[in-house]
């Protein structure tokens, strides 16, 4: 065995004086992997000594200090020998990546074509329907902020125009409206030629279908 062996930041040590049990985390997206309990030979030996130092006392009494030091030394070695085993166990489930050197999980958070995480290469395709959604609920709420007397707007509307003072009495208006609220007048003055019934638009001076003067 090495007298060194490589380790990571994204774990757990959920080890106890009975065993050994690691978890190991995705940097990108938290989600873990835990070995199964493996039992310590040396912490059962440490719990019959802290038994047999209770029940019987005097030379005894010394096990509790035996069984700290078998914990510091055997146990610390068994603890290691199992996280060298729990990281080959876990290993093919994550890889680092080589830009922002995050560990992530192969399954959700790696980009196989880029050899990169998603955190640095997104999936396009991702990517593209979350634009995408993001971008209807942006025209949902433009739509929803509205005033109600301009969602019935048609394109007739807009190509006619909208006033935004009356002919008459030049008060503002301040809604699309068929009538002044100051003085009555009717804001959409349509005029109709008086030769061919064609519709003739505001100032016009001459019918645009058959070429008759307005108002004559």
């Amino acid at each position: 065995m090495s007298d060194h062996f490589q380790f990571t930041r994204n774990y757990n040590d959920l080890s106890t004086n009975k065993g050994f049990q690691f978890e190991f985390c995705c940097d990108r997206c938290g989600t873990g992997f835990r070995t199964k309990f493996k039992s310590s030979a040396t912490g059962m030996l440490t719990e019959a000594l802290d038994t047999a130092g209770s029940i019987f006392g005097g030379l005894f009494g010394q096990a509790a200090d035996v069984s700290e030091r078998v914990r510091s030394a055997g146990w610390q070695q068994a603890r290691d020998e199992a996280f060298i085993d729990a990281i080959n166990e876990l290993q093919p489930d994550f890889i680092q990546c080589p830009r922002c050197s995050s560990w992530v999980c192969r399954r959700s958070c790696w980009n196989n074509k880029k050899g990169l995480c998603k955190e640095c290469a997104p999936d396009l395709g991702v990517e593209m329907a979350a634009a995408q959604a993001s971008k209807s609920v942006e025209e949902v709420w433009a739509h929803a902020q509205m005033a109600e007397e301009d969602k019935h707007l048609s394109e007739q509307d807009w190509r006619e125009g909208i006033r935004a003072t009356c002919p008459e009495c030049e008060a503002p208006l301040a809604n699309n409206v068929k009538f002044c609220p100051e003085c009555g007048a009717k804001i959409k003055q349509v005029a109709f030629c008086a030769q061919c019934g064609g519709k003739l638009t505001p100032g016009a001076k001459f019918c645009p279908e058959c070429g008759a003067k307005a108002g004559g």
